[in-house]
């Protein structure tokens, strides 16, 4: 990936403002690191690169809180630098690993690991943490120990923390650090060797389905206990109507609950399985009309915190199998802007304003990172969009080493035409 350093203008952009929460049209220059002026800027007396953005915005840089990266242990599915490409790629200059790698990150030496992986990259890398030791769901880790070394919250993600005494003591625990539990949320008696949602569908086709009710068992249990402990909750890529619901009420009695949400449990529906395409096996599956619908609503009256990808990253080989043998998941991280403009903004489900505070700002909050602010004297992390740009998803042009999408060749609205991060400029243009 080619970057560039150096003093920039960027002329005729729209500038997220903070204050009012809303775009206004200016210019600006960054120096090496540091904006150093936003304004009506002449191009007469500038020395160093002048970029004319005619009318895209220009944002805090996205964050995706939700993403494998594959290493340790799979590097020939997605590397730390080759994910940290694919991120910068679709507007992101930070991103949230997830600690289901070989081995796991449960401890200091591999969270050390991850953040001296990702030194000097444009993009920065945040670890999870695992909640107990291997992801196994039997013993604590040590997580005082890698929230000093650099994690930003914990999670077994790929499992849920099935005991529910485990994860009292890690809310509690967690609470002491000031970070989240991210808990996968799919009850395993229900779910387990499951490869799609239960109903019509699932009957038609002949594959083992899993209720939606999984999920929601899951959710209530986890509200009860952040309500009992006061540790705060994360729920990842929530895909039940019912466990909207469900977090919606626990929010207005105070818990200290989050939640997030992935394009493709907003777009898809099961129907799209009837192609027996192995990219839409993902865990959680992808559901019905109806819960798309009550998703919508959560992004819209905030129920729903954060926008993330779940990005998944799989082999050719491992994906061109039959249905039912497919590993879930498929990958977002240069699709997402795109899929979440066309399908959320320009449908009038979200603004562009909503749109960045579900990709920038909220989910930055919930993990009590710094939100980057587009002004003078601050440090350059920012991402420019071309709202109205339309373009074709084409996976052979993706930075991901994998090519697990089932949006390929997919016409989308809203691209990201650059990144701003450490003093590097990526041209996406």
């Amino acid at each position: 990936m080619n970057t560039e350093s150096g003093t920039f203008l960027f002329k005729g952009g729209n500038i997220y403002d903070h204050g009012s929460r809303s775009f206004k049209e200016s210019d600006l220059i960054v120096e090496d690191n540091k904006i150093t002026e936003i304004g009506n800027i002449k191009t007469d007396s500038f020395r160093g690169k002048c970029i004319n953005l005619n009318g895209s915005y220009i944002a805090p840089g996205l964050i995706d809180i939700h993403v494998h990266l594959r290493e340790p242990g799979r590097e020939d599915e997605e590397t730390i630098v080759s994910g940290c490409n694919a991120a910068a790629a679709g507007g992101f200059t930070a991103v949230c690993c997830m600690p289901n790698t070989s081995p796991a990150i449960d401890n200091r030496g591999s969270v050390e690991f991850i953040k001296k992986q990702a030194r000097g990259l444009l993009t920065d890398v945040y670890p999870i943490g695992a909640v107990t030791k291997d992801r196994a769901g039997n013993e604590l880790t040590e997580m005082g120990d890698m929230a000093d070394a650099g994690a930003v919250a914990f999670s077994d993600d790929g499992t849920p923390v099935s005991n529910s005494e485990i994860l009292r003591y890690a809310l509690e625990y967690s609470k002491m650090f000031n970070l989240p539990i991210i808990d996968h949320c799919e009850d395993q008696s229900l779910a387990k060797d499951k490869k799609m949602n239960e109903g019509k569908v699932s009957t038609m086709l002949g594959i083992p389905a899993v209720p939606s009710v999984a999920e929601d068992l899951i959710v209530a249990r986890d509200l009860m206990m952040a309500e009992f402990t006061g540790g705060s909750i994360h729920i990842a890529h929530i895909s039940s109507g019912r466990s909207v619901d469900l977090v919606r009420e626990a929010k207005k009695r105070g818990v200290p609950v989050t939640a997030e949400v992935c394009p493709h449990h907003f777009i898809l529906t099961e129907e799209a399985i009837k192609s027996f395409d192995t990219n839409l096996r993902v865990n959680p599956p992808v559901r019905t009309e109806e819960d798309i619908e009550c998703i919508i609503a959560g992004l819209k009256d905030g129920t729903i915190d954060a926008i993330a990808t779940d990005h998944a990253p799989h082999s050719i080989e491992e994906k061109e199998v039959e249905f039912d043998k497919a590993p879930p998941g498929m990958i977002g991280l240069e699709t997402a802007l795109g899929l979440v403009n066309t399908f959320l903004v320009k449908k009038g489900h979200l603004s562009l304003e909503q749109m960045i505070e579900k990709m920038a700002i909220s989910p930055r909050k919930l993990l009590n990172l710094a939100i980057p602010e587009i002004k003078t004297g601050e440090r350059a992390n920012f991402v420019i969009f071309d709202a109205d740009l339309k373009w074709q998803v084409d996976i052979t042009k993706f930075k991901s080493k994998s090519r697990n999408t089932p949006f390929d060749g997919c016409n989308l609205i809203g691209k990201s035409v650059g990144v701003f991060n450490h003093g590097l400029w990526y041209d996406n243009r």
